[in-house]
């Protein structure tokens, strides 16, 4: 009997190590720009039963910043037969896996626009097709985030939007997502100017050199400043707190990373949390689940933060109130 039991290990061990799953990931920013979303990534597939290293392998293609780079990539996926591709960082890796493959489930998260004006899903609630995850879109969060601006800035009367428009050396720009940006805009200029304010909207293409945009945006009579939740700003956030605070304009941005390297303030849709449905997600694909079953979920959890260093630099006092409201205080 023992000895039975000994010939059956070698075997039983080979089956286990067979059972070893790949999955891509598909992004536009590096570890290195957001660990810590990374970090919620392999926490949802762990929840789930996946462990890189033990049960799962990971094939990673990050575009460093240039999307352009995105549909070879996502070609080079498809090639590998990996069982799920993850998306993040915004429309484009979501549109470059989907024009790569109709057949290899896709989940995506840190999309900033409508997926179903992408052609990503054709429901929310019923997705259909080999695509799924988490979209960050809101109805509220310009008027939320231009309502939080103007308690920085009450005496502005002129306030610059910075958003991506696409760049100049690539093809890859999708008309969808250029309409999404310029609808950003169109939202912030009507709510803006319903409380008396006027509005730039500089032309700013992802590979912009953004101290002319801060330089030009000053010289027309900006006195506060939004940044739009542009995936790939988010590889130059330093560069972009250094002009803010050089040229001491009260700013909000999309997302706590800003506000941790200087920025004043950030508020919208906790990233960590949609991060950690996207592992949830892939995992249950892993696990049988169909993507097309999968309803896309949408941001439920916010989060405000505040740099009260920054404020402090700026002169700018910060009401009780909305200290109260942050969900993270810098001190």
């Amino acid at each position: 009997m023992f000895g039975g039991a000994a010939l059956s290990w070698p075997a039983s061990a080979a089956a286990q190590a067979q059972r070893v799953s790949v999955i891509g990931v598909l992004g536009t920013t590096s570890f290195d720009s957001v660990p810590v979303r990374f970090s919620a990534f392999h926490q949802g597939l762990k929840e789930t039963g996946y462990v890189e290293g033990q049960n799962l392998a990971i094939e990673y293609r990050l575009a460093e910043g240039q999307p352009d780079r995105l549909p070879a990539l996502a070609a080079d996926l498809v090639r590998r037969q990996v069982a799920v591709i993850a998306t993040n960082g915004g429309s484009f890796p979501a549109l470059a896996a989907k024009a790569a493959t109709s057949t290899i489930p896709i989940v995506f998260t840190g999309i900033g626009d409508d997926p179903m004006a992408l052609c990503l899903v054709a429901s929310l609630s019923r997705p259909g097709g080999n695509a799924t995850g988490v979209s960050l879109t809101s109805s509220e969060l310009v008027e939320k985030s231009l309502e939080l601006l103007r308690e920085l800035a009450p005496s502005a009367d002129t306030i610059a939007l910075i958003r991506g428009e696409g760049t100049d050396s690539t093809q890859y720009w999708s008309e969808h997502v250029a309409a999404e940006a310029r609808a950003v805009g169109l939202k912030l200029t009507v709510a803006a100017r319903a409380v008396g304010l006027n509005v730039l909207v500089p032309h700013v293409q992802i590979d912009s050199d953004f101290e002319a945009v801060f330089a030009s945006i000053v010289h027309q009579g900006a006195g506060a400043v939004m940044v739009a939740a542009t995936p790939v700003f988010v590889r130059r956030r330093a560069q972009i707190v250094a002009l803010a605070a050089r040229y001491r304009l009260p700013t909000i941005y999309p997302w706590r990373e800003y506000c941790e390297a200087g920025g004043l303030m950030s508020y919208g849709p906790d990233l960590l949390d949609a991060y950690l449905q996207d592992g949830r997600y892939t995992g249950h694909i892993l696990n049988g689940a169909v993507p097309g079953d999968l309803p896309v979920q949408m941001p439920t959890k916010f989060e405000l933060v505040i740099n009260l260093n920054t404020a402090k630099a700026l002169g700018i006092q910060i009401s009780r109130l909305l200290n109260a409201r942050a969900d993270q205080v810098i001190e």
